[in-house]
């Protein structure tokens, strides 16, 4: 199933094939050139980079023959080439004239053509057998819908289980020469391989309808009716048909009602839906998020009714169209999702209306990609909300453990809100947390985490490279009176070695000239005291509770601006004479809850080296890039240490946890920490996916 790449003088399918199987790395002048290798006449060749099917048209019948004679049988490095008709779909675009799209003199004349491949039905297929065609949006998103949620949940365990046999193993093969084992991986046996012992799974509160936020692309169904849903398959893979969410039972039916208003608007849009192969078009993606009311855990019941807020991002490309016309149809596309919340029954709220222009490949926009944020009018007098500011500046707001959390366009956010407040629960029951502790906040987003349990430690710090989701977490820890967090806006791997340092190392100079006092005034302090446990007194900037930034300076990396929220209060000390007043703390714990690639490699050479750090709380969303992680973590270092080899090209088709055992060989001497326990919980029912809480420690 996949939307043609027609020429720009037109093509006919009849005369047309679908080469399967060809490398990924091809592009149209690739194919070009092996079609003339092999003696191959045609009319015109395009292909894709990065997906595995090409299209090529023919003059006539006879060389369209000729063709599939003479491909029969090639071969491309260890696969054999299918050739598959492609069915043509024709379907009118319905422009308004006078629309600029790039690429394109006219909407009025011009048909999409889309196909769909024999070839790729079969590439695509399920274990079942069953061919794409015949798999719905459900099957896609939620595979394991058709399983009673006790079964998924063993379903989940299991996987996991597989998954962390991987870590011993790994780390079994990534340990030094000459290096003893360590006991984790020696006892492993005992627990069947496991690093540690899998304490089981949390269920989620709510199985249905439990996301807070879902992305529905913007495309073609079967039948070429435009349509704002999921995709059945993977786009490298040709497939770019998309259905509507009917029968999700992850999203809730506002989420469904929206994705169908904007889905009526297509039909008569004068505006094009984004061609993926081709990279032009202006209607790419909308995204639903909504925001609940606080509310027990245990009620679960009527959970729709909990939906207070709801905010649409639109994300469109309007590079080459007329800034009037696309003014226009936001208006009307506004009012639309006016009209349609207003007529629902029960009525739906409303937020924010926000667009994201965006020029990339790819939908993952940029965290810089701009936002603009639409009026929205009153259904009421007809009136229009004043609507000025910057796309940024929009929020709706969510509860997490009775804190209510201020979510701008794109800060992260768990999706399943209910079940992520046991997630954090968990996550600092196991990390041992009191008022002597600074805890460590990294990858911390809207400051979800730091946040919930600011109240359990004497200090939080967070992390997070999103700026208007530190802005965010800024806000959040004011509304809600926690004054004890402090926010920083840069990349973990660019801030955390410097700030772990910088606090570590400075309160112990500061603890040695307290114990040192009474001594001798003139001793000289030692700036590396071993075996103090501490992170440095947190001041007051320039005498005030509310500084806006701290000197780039501060963080040790150049470029890197911190965004601080209230700082705390002081704690008065008297450990001796001549002692000033500061805060102390007895130990330092990290929480980590990396995106999916997992955590950068300077982040874990960060927390590995530095010995103050006891225990760290690891919560994956990616058991995999946890695995890869872990090793780094937790196998011994070499003795002596070895550079890797930049020019080692090999490197690029190592798994992530090959990767991690090399990177092992050239981790500073260190003490690791060891796997102590994991637990699962359900975030993402009727999903394959969970989030995996391991504790490690040293």
């Amino acid at each position: 199933m996949t939307e043609m790449m027609v020429d720009d003088d037109g093509g006919d399918g009849k005369l047309s094939k679908c080469i399967v199987h060809l490398p990924r790395k091809w592009t149209s002048d690739n194919l070009r050139k092996f079609l003339d290798e092999q003696g191959i006449v045609h009319k015109s060749a395009k292909k894709k980079k990065g997906m595995v099917v090409g299209f090529v048209n023919f003059e006539d019948a006879e060389q369209l023959k000729t063709a599939v004679e003479g491909l029969e049988g090639k071969s491309i490095g260890s696969k054999n080439i299918k050739v598959s008709d492609v069915i043509p779909r024709s379907f009118e675009n319905n422009a308004k004239p006078g629309v600029a799209v790039p690429q394109r003199e006219s909407l009025n004349d011009e048909a999409e053509e889309n196909s769909v491949s024999d070839g790729l039905k079969n590439e695509c297929s399920d274990n079942s057998g069953s061919s794409t065609r015949a798999r719905s949006a459900r099957d896609v998103v939620t595979p394991l819908a058709h399983m009673s949620y006790v079964d998924q949940l063993v379903h989940k365990v299991n996987a996991l289980m597989q998954m962390l046999k991987k870590l011993t193993r790994n780390a079994r093969k990534a340990c030094p020469s000459g290096v003893s084992l360590p006991d984790w991986v020696l006892k492993s046996k005992e627990r069947g391989g496991l690093p540690c012992e899998l304490e089981g799974i949390m269920e989620s509160p709510l199985t249905d309808g439990y996301r807070n936020k879902c992305e529905f692309s913007v495309g073609y169904s079967l039948q070429g009716k435009p349509t704002v849903g999921f995709m059945l398959g993977n786009f490298r893979e040709g497939v770019t048909a998309v259905e509507e969410p009917i029968d999700c039972p992850n999203v809730s039916r506002i989420a469904c009602k929206y994705a169908s208003i904007f889905q009526e608007f297509l039909q008569c849009s004068g505006l094009p839906i984004w061609n993926r192969f081709n990279n032009t078009g202006f209607w790419r993606q909308l995204t639903v998020r909504e925001g609940r009311t606080n509310r027990k855990s245990s009620d679960t019941e009527n959970s729709e009714s909990s939906i207070a807020e709801v905010m649409l991002i639109l994300q469109v490309c309007s590079v080459g169209v007329d800034s009037a016309i696309v003014t226009s149809e936001f208006e009307r596309l506004v009012q639309a999702f006016v009209a349609g919340a207003a007529e629902s029954t029960p009525s739906m709220p409303l937020t924010a209306v926000v667009v994201q222009d965006h020029q990339g490949i790819s939908n993952a926009a940029p965290a810089n990609a701009p936002l603009r944020l639409l009026p929205i009018p009153q259904p009421n007098n007809g009136a229009t909300a004043e609507s000025t500011k910057d796309g940024k500046e929009a929020r709706i707001h969510d509860y997490i453990s009775n804190l209510q959390f201020c979510i701008s366009p794109t800060a992260f956010f768990q999706i399943n809100t209910l079940a992520a407040e046991k997630l954090y629960s968990l996550a600092g029951d196991w990390a041992g947390l009191d008022q002597d502790t600074l805890l460590f906040d990294v990858c911390c987003g809207t400051g979800t985490i730091g946040l919930t349990l600011a109240h359990r430690v004497g200090m939080v710090i967070g992390i997070e490279m999103n700026a208007s989701a530190v802005s965010d977490a800024q806000r959040n820890a004011e509304i809600n009176g926690i004054r004890n967090c402090k926010f920083v806006c840069a990349k973990a791997e660019d801030v955390m070695g410097s700030l772990l340092k910088e606090y570590l190392h400075s309160l112990l100079q500061n603890l040695d000239q307290i114990t040192n006092a009474s001594q001798s005034h003139e001793e000289t302090i030692s700036n590396e005291s071993e075996g103090a446990v501490a992170a440095k007194m947190l001041e007051t900037e320039n005498g005030t509770n509310n500084s806006p930034e701290i000197n780039q300076e501060a963080s040790g990396s150049s470029g890197t601006k911190e965004q601080v929220s209230e700082c705390p209060e002081e704690k008065s000390s008297t450990s001796g004479p001549g002692s000033t007043p500061a805060q102390q703390f007895k130990k330092v714990v990290a929480i980590v809850d990396p995106p999916r690639m997992g955590l950068h490699p300077i982040v874990i050479k960060a927390l590995r080296t530095h010995s103050h750090l006891r225990k760290l709380v690891y919560i994956s969303c990616n058991p995999e890039s946890l695995v890869a992680n872990a090793i780094e973590l937790c196998t011994p270092s070499p003795e002596n240490n070895e550079k890797g080899k930049k020019d080692n090209r090999a490197w690029r088709n190592m798994s992530s946890a090959g990767l991690a055992r090399h990177r092992v060989k050239s981790m500073p001497n260190s003490e690791p920490f060891h796997p102590v326990k994991a637990m699962a919980v359900d975030l993402f029912p009727h999903t394959p996916h969970c989030e995996l809480v391991m504790l490690l420690e040293r």
